[in-house]
């Protein structure tokens, strides 16, 4: 190829494999409708509000969750990312998925896509029209790429009705904890400690 813009052609055919080199060059735009699977570009569909209004508050979350962990420990920073390009490998062909939350180690400001080894925790939002790829592609993904925990949130129309927490276990993951909204707070202590608060997870579509 002589240039980036010769790798995608007008009758929407892809000419070979995607790889990471193409992938850094490609416009940002781009790669935000799209997630690579064994190097090919599979469109990633914009979700509804209350499914990205969900996705927004738990991040909300999870970074306080992180910034109270930093300030009692020692161990590292913490980041938290919403529509992350996550790298889940290179090869034999890339990979590379956006999960709808991420809990992800330090990581240099300029590598890009982050690197799955960093990240604590992946977490995505179901609707009908991901049910399959997100109960079962990115799950298996996740667990082959080492990521240690995968939750799973699943919505009720403008709410989220239930999260399903995963740990992976000998390369596989295994459901850990299931959580159920009521009135107040729900504590989850592992990788660290997380408050749901459940009434922000409600009226989604606002």
């Amino acid at each position: 190829m002589s240039g980036v813009l010769e790798w995608a052609r007008a009758e929407n055919l892809q000419p070979e494999p995607i790889t990471l080199d193409v992938w850094k060059k490609l416009p940002r735009d781009f790669c935000r409708l799209v997630e690579v699977v064994n190097g090919d570009v599979v469109r990633a569909e914009t979700p509804p509000l209350p499914h990205r209004n969900a996705a927004r508050r738990l991040a909300s979350m999870l970074e306080a969750a992180a910034e109270t962990h930093m300030s009692r420990y020692n161990d590292g920073w913490l980041y938290v990312g919403v529509d992350q390009d996550v790298l889940l490998w290179e090869h034999p062909r890339l990979t590379v998925r956006r999960p709808d939350v991420v809990l992800f180690a330090c990581a240099p400001a300029d590598v890009g896509p982050l690197q799955a080894p960093r990240v604590k925790i992946a977490i995505e939002v179901v609707s009908p029209a991901t049910e399959r790829v997100d109960t079962a592609d990115k799950q298996a993904e996740y667990a082959l790429a080492g990521i240690p925990w995968y939750w799973l949130v699943y919505m009720d129309r403008d709410r989220v009705h239930a999260i399903q927490t995963h740990v992976l276990v000998l390369g596989h993951y295994r459901p850990h904890r299931r959580l159920d909204p009521f009135v107040g707070e729900t504590v989850m202590d592992m990788p660290i400690e997380i408050r749901i608060d459940w009434t922000r997870l409600i009226g989604l579509i606002l």
